[in-house]
């Protein structure tokens, strides 16, 4: 796969979803991921021109870091439990505009960030893009857990005919550790034609804090395309 015309489909997708969604005077969530940074230096870029006034509150530390580095007024939940608009990044969005979400570890923040949002976008680029979740994200659902619960929370998970990997930090020795001090099972269940029946099962065994399925929270999904332009969902 061409990771130019991917990085061009991340990035048209976000200018687009910032120019025909963000406003002056929004709270706003800010997602996590790389295609999400395109937004914020687009979202930065606009508010230097003309001041939006925006309040921008993070899904996790990397975009903690995106709103302070880009002279965005960075604000919490505590303090604006009501936001406007959610714009957020994806690892696969199917028919339904059902996600997966998770694969940089962020999932229970982000998920709580767009509960508390009126509008939740989704910006991509087309290989996020399938007709069923699984077809084309291989690397399992995402699942934040109680560190003390894996090992039961696995044998629970093989029980619901899933292959469930403890996710193991890159440059550390052990498993990551999410944001919230959590560990991170990836599980595969193949292609998942019920995700809504998939993620109440799942939350119903102790030790899950949450899920990386987004079932019915995504309003619009703006995917980069191949040739530059860009598909949008809704």
């Amino acid at each position: 796969m061409d990771k130019d015309l991917i990085e061009l489909g991340k990035k048209n997708a976000a200018i687009q979803a910032v120019e025909e969604n963000v406003k002056k005077n929004m709270i706003l969530g800010i997602g996590s991921g790389s295609t999400v940074v395109y937004a914020v230096k687009k979202i930065a870029e606009i508010n230097q021109r003309n001041p939006l006034n925006l309040k921008c509150i993070p899904t996790s530390f990397q975009s903690y870091q995106l709103i302070v580095e880009n002279g965005l007024t960075l604000v919490s939940l505590d303090q604006y439990p009501e936001i406007d608009l959610d714009i957020d990044g994806a690892d696969e969005i199917d028919n339904s505009l059902n996600l997966i979400k998770g694969g940089g570890g962020c999932l229970v923040q982000e998920k709580i960030v767009a509960s508390c949002a009126k509008t939740l976008i989704i910006i991509a680029d087309f290989t996020k893009k399938s007709g069923i979740l699984g077809e084309n994200w291989k690397r399992g659902i995402p699942i934040e857990i109680i560190p003390m619960s894996y090992i039961p929370v696995m044998k629970k998970l093989d029980k619901l005919a899933g292959i469930p990997v403890l996710r193991m930090a890159q440059a550390k020795a052990g498993p990551v550790v999410s944001d919230n001090g959590n560990f991170i099972i990836d599980v595969d269940f193949g292609q998942i034609k019920n995700p809504d029946d998939l993620n109440t099962k799942l939350l119903k065994i102790p030790g899950i804090v949450d899920t990386g399925l987004f079932v019915g929270m995504a309003s619009k999904a703006y995917i980069g395309q191949k040739d530059g332009t860009v598909a949008i969902f809704d």
